[in-house]
């Protein structure tokens, strides 16, 4: 299982410059690099943390994944998809 550099750079600087929630890549039908913003970002927030993920997809990103291979889409996949944060309800 190799991982370019360059996927793992592109998904966590969308979550840091973009400001998403959550940011991935697929590199093949069966490996998924993905970035996760752990908290809603917070003017008083001094601190970013993030959880970079390396593996298999989940069932959502499975889902995707059919859905490409019956529109013939090739692989890898490097259009970034990103989940955004839901704004609060008042």
């Amino acid at each position: 299982m190799k991982v370019s550099r360059s996927a793992i750079n592109r998904v966590v600087l969308a979550c840091l410059e973009v400001g998403a929630k959550q940011a991935r890549i697929h590199l093949s039908p069966d490996l998924v690099v993905r970035a996760t913003r752990r908290f809603k970002p917070d003017k008083r927030n001094c601190r970013t943390e993030i959880l970079l993920t390396i593996g298999k997809p989940n069932y959502a990103e499975r889902d995707f994944v059919k859905r490409c291979r019956k529109a013939n889409v090739p692989f890898p996949i490097w259009k970034m998809q990103l989940k955004w944060y839901k704004p609060a309800a008042k």
